[in-house]
């Protein structure tokens, strides 16, 4: 199931493919103003170069310098510098709106399909059961007659989601059949449980654990197969793989028609979507004056300096501060602290703390961040 860590990372990633599209779109813009002043060899007069090059020397330098002023616009004397330098700004920001208002769609968009694929998991589970079934050669016995999975083949809303999602595996037999000759039955596990005269409750129990946690999401083909599927499987993997455990433990016949019951993928989509919208677009336009605070309290480097990573999680943490007055200043430093430690470098988890911890005192000292309710607590 979803969590705020878990929102917390996608927002990350995708800030992070947004500031590399930026960043190309800069270099796009640097392009842009170098062959304006290229020799133009359609034209009958001759052409300078020498003046050329020094225009294009001249634009360049002066969009450079007010690009990392936080301008948009500049003025010159010359005429051509100046509409060049212009357009190169207007261009920049019409790419990185569209840049921009795309990652929000598809970070939304990408969250919502890991129910979709925890949909895929359990039918490709309910698909390999058809397979035991159909096969006159070996018994599969007990694997077609275990409990969890014959709930899971009639749970009707799970038919439901897998025929409306295309989620159903019929279009790819051929590849399923492989993986139940290749992958299901040459595990060690799946044999032993074949050869067990009577499972039990708990035997059957853990063999549909088995099959998810190791056959399917496990170091096979098949995992293979989402990640080339799924751009972040790695980390979609670990919230289907919980909505996995969470199915498996519902099962109660004596208090479910279906005997096992589905998981939602949030327990309140909306203010999880709500959550992800305003700290994606809060980071994405986070204003200069708190670029500069990072930059003052980075021990002289320059913010466009920090490993990419590093630089996202503080944006995003001030982001948080700022907009989210229920959310304890601890909370936040300490969810951030966990994303360096596993996506930035070894000293980042240290690094990002005390700049962190340094941040926040400025500003609650200087009255710019403000906690309410539950976001007062564990703030001294």
């Amino acid at each position: 199931m979803l969590n705020r860590r878990s929102l917390r990372i996608k927002v990350m990633q995708n800030l992070f493919a947004l500031q590399q599209c930026k960043d190309a779109n800069y270099e796009l813009c640097l392009e842009n103003i170098g062959e304006a002043f290229l020799p133009d060899l359609n034209s009958m007069e001759v052409q300078d170069k020498a003046a050329l090059n020094a225009q294009k020397k001249t634009a360049t330098k002066l969009f450079e310098k007010a690009f990392g002023k936080g301008e948009t616009s500049v003025d010159s004397d010359d005429e051509k510098i100046k509409k060049t330098v212009n357009a190169a700004f207007l261009f920049y920001a019409k790419q990185s709106k569209k840049d921009t208002d795309f990652f929000r769609t598809s970070l939304i968009s990408e969250i919502e399909k890991i129910y979709d694929q925890y949909i895929s998991v359990l039918s490709l589970a309910t698909a390999f059961a058809e397979l035991a079934e159909a096969d006159k050669k070996v018994s599969h016995k007990n694997f077609v007659q275990n409990t969890w999975i014959k709930a899971l083949q009639k749970n009707e809303e799970l038919k439901k989601n897998a025929l409306k999602m295309g989620r159903h595996w019929q279009d790819k037999l051929d590849r399923v059949k492989l993986w139940f000759r290749d992958v299901v039955r040459q595990d060690n596990e799946y044999l032993n449980y074949l050869d067990k005269k009577s499972p039990s409750a708990d035997d059957q129990k853990k063999f549909a654990n088995h099959l998810f946690k190791k056959v399917i999401l496990g170091k096979t083909v098949i995992n293979e197969h989402f990640e080339e599927e799924v751009l972040r499987w790695a980390e979609d993997k670990e919230i289907v793989r919980g909505l996995i455990e969470k199915t498996i433990k519902s099962y109660d016949p004596d208090t479910m028609p279906n005997g096992i019951a589905l998981h939602t993928l949030s327990i309140n989509w909306e203010e999880d979507k709500e959550f992800i919208e305003i700290l994606y677009k809060a980071t994405a336009d986070l204003d200069g004056e708190y670029k500069t605070l990072i930059a003052n309290n980075t021990r002289n480097w320059e913010v466009d300096r920090l490993p990419l990573t590093d630089r996202m999680i503080l944006e995003m943490s001030i982001a948080e501060f700022l907009n989210f007055p229920n959310i304890p200043v601890k909370v936040t430093i300490n969810e951030y602290i966990e994303l360096a430690k596993n996506y930035s470098t070894p000293k980042s988890r240290q690094f990002i703390n005390g700049i962190l911890d340094v941040i926040a005192k400025e500003l609650q000292d200087n009255g710019t961040l403000k906690k309410s309710g539950r976001g007062l607590m564990d703030n001294k």
